[in-house]
């Protein structure tokens, strides 16, 4: 068996806030909340498991989501409905623009919690998916 990434843990202020919110952005559902954890699965099956963490506990941290050009446009027309700062950078520097990295098109938005949530339509270096 090769290996893959399975799932991971996503602290948030409240989990299934931050579900409903990065599913919504990204067309995807929320399963079914099982144990601390509400769980949204990605197209290759990754399960991200949101879990609310204790006050002032959340390591922030960043996640990419790979997605297709019409997929972009989707999630970015639904950053922009909510009214959700958005970035070119990861510095937060160009506010209110997309990038065109590596011929792709790449944006960055904080969830809930305050992770930085990317979305890309190339992954870095170029390749094709």
């Amino acid at each position: 068996m090769s290996v893959e990434l399975n799932h991971t843990i996503i602290h948030s202020r409240d989990n299934r806030d931050s579900a409903e919110f990065l599913a919504d952005i990204l067309g995807l559902e929320v399963g079914a909340e099982w144990g601390p954890f509400v769980p949204v699965t990605t197209a290759n099956g990754v399960t991200l498991d949101f879990a609310t963490a204790p006050a002032g506990t959340i390591a922030l941290q960043h996640y990419a989501f790979l997605v297709s050009e019409a997929e972009f446009d989707k999630a970015y027309a639904r950053i922009q409905e909510l009214g959700a700062t958005y970035y070119a950078d990861p510095h937060q520097e160009r506010p209110g623009e997309i990038n065109h990295n590596d011929g792709g098109r790449g944006v960055y938005f904080m969830d809930p919690a305050g992770h930085a949530m990317e979305i890309i339509t190339r992954p870095y270096g170029g390749w094709k998916s």
